[in-house]
């Protein structure tokens, strides 16, 4: 054990969000925006959101159980359990304790690893946690599993389309299909008020937008910073965006992702990297007089940029959009999201490559990292991760809500925030099989969870007070 495991990463994958959405097209309608700002303006196409009878924590449960089955995991060979999300169910237990309830069945109580909580950072926080542990000396041989959940849920106005829910659990061992270079590596941390949720009475964020959009471009600079140094510092070579296939971002909205690959490109610029072509250097010249805070505000560099750097936009980061486009802005689980975009889109001719992955959480922590791809042997292979994945299927069997139905259920979650003594409804027809969903909550704020088994409305359901097959409570 005391030799340091190669190729440290993500062996599998598997993603779950709910089935339920609404149209960013009809929702603009809806809310008398101008057309197309939804969709163009942030560039999203749907918005995935949960009813009273999901949560983050049905969602984790549903996704670490598929994981476990279509990959045939036994539950003991699990050794490490990190958690990352923002959405707090209980500001003291861990959403890693409801999903010990898969674990104890088989008797494996031996797990570390608690929740890892920074906005839209803990999911990146506990992936290093876990890759850290399986390439240290306290490594025991078992698999690491970490889980990214959250609902991404805002109150009426300008930031409410770019909500969104997704659950994804990564498994993590050696010999990895997507293996960490974990030489490669550029964090920035600071302390801003961009985003943050004070109000524990309210699930709704606090929300600078145009600060949050500076804090997030500055973050990205800083980190590509870094981690060009590191590079440089290792290969003695400059790091340029041609030494990386694809760019994997953090996306809170589609747009933000467009202006982020475009502010790489400013910086190779101004580096003078070998990635920039002659055209580009001309209609970028006239901004590289711009101190950094008159670039973040220059629309005119944003526009440029993105034009000049469109071809390769295409190339290196449209692949990784479409989950986040789809589902929306999943927190935690964004960034993973947009990769998993990546290894459905092109699973088959990434074998070798580089993907550079920046994460972001505000208030603020941000870090650039790298993964270089292998094809990898069945089941750990990135075509068996696409295939269980299955991203067309979940997309196709999706529900339509209209704004007016959408609006109404988020209201009745606002109203049920925190709240106890409550029952869902009855009707799970729009979960498929094998979903997890939310029975009740009790006047102890125990929660109760059970899983649907048959494609009608039945559910595997018992109703007792012991974790079996069917019922996951919170005891």
């Amino acid at each position: 054990m005391a030799l340091q495991q190669k190729n440290v990463g993500i062996l599998a994958m598997e993603i779950y969000f709910p089935p339920t959405c609404v149209q960013q097209e009809a929702l603009e309608a809806h809310d008398g925006a101008s057309k197309g700002k939804y969709t163009i303006g942030l560039g999203q196409d749907c918005m995935a959101f949960c009813t009273e009878s999901e949560d983050v924590i049905s969602m984790s449960l549903t996704a670490v159980t598929s994981l476990f089955e279509k990959y045939g995991i036994d539950p003991t060979q699990i050794g490490r359990l990190e958690v990352g999300s923002e959405t707090v169910i209980d500001k003291s237990k861990s959403i890693k304790t409801f999903l010990m309830q898969i674990f104890e069945k088989y008797g494996n109580t031996d797990i570390e690893g608690v929740d890892s909580t920074n906005a839209c950072y803990g999911g990146t926080a506990a992936l290093f946690n876990c890759v850290n542990w399986v390439e240290s000396s306290s490594w025991d041989g078992r698999y690491g599993l970490v889980v990214c959940t959250d609902s991404a849920v805002y109150a009426e106005g300008p930031a409410r389309p770019t909500g969104g829910a997704a659950a994804i659990a990564m498994l993590i061992g050696p010999n990895a299909p997507i293996a960490f270079e974990s030489k490669y590596r550029g964090s920035h941390m600071s302390h801003v008020y961009d985003f943050y949720k004070p109000n524990l009475a309210s699930e709704y964020p606090v929300v600078d937008g145009k600060l949050s959009q500076t804090c997030y471009l500055m973050a990205l600079d800083a980190c590509y910073k870094h981690f060009s140094n590191r590079y440089e510092k290792l290969e003695g070579k400059p790091f340029s965006m041609s030494d990386a296939d694809y760019f994997v971002f953090h996306s809170p909205y589609n747009k933000l992702v467009q202006k982020s690959f475009a502010r790489l490109y400013f910086n190779d610029f101004l580096r003078n990297a070998s990635s920039v072509e002659e055209v580009a250097k001309e209609k970028l010249a006239p901004f590289s007089s711009l101190s950094c805070d008159e670039s973040y505000q220059s629309r005119d560099l944003e526009k440029a940029s993105q034009q000049v750097a469109k071809n390769l936009y295409d190339a290196k980061v449209q692949p990784t959009t479409l989950l986040p486009k789809q589902v929306g802005n999943m927190y935690t689980a964004s960034l993973y999201a947009a990769f998993a975009s990546l290894v459905h889109n092109k699973h088959s001719t990434l074998d070798g490559n580089r993907v550079v992955m920046f994460s972001y959480g505000s208030g603020l922590t941000s870090t650039m990292f790298s993964f270089r791809l292998h094809s990898g042997e069945h089941p750990f292979s990135l075509s068996n991760i696409a295939a269980v994945m299955n991203i067309p299927a979940k997309l196709k069997s999706r529900h339509e809500f209209s704004p007016e139905k959408f609006v109404e259920t988020l209201k009745l979650m606002e109203h049920r925030y925190g709240g106890k003594d409550f029952v869902t409804a009855k009707d799970r027809s729009l979960l498929s099989p094998g979903t997890y969903y939310l029975i009740e909550v009790d006047k102890l704020y125990r929660r109760f969870y059970a899983k649907k088994v048959g494609d009608d409305n039945t559910t595997d359901e018992s109703g007792g007070t012991c974790c079996n097959d069917s019922v996951a409570n919170g005891y």
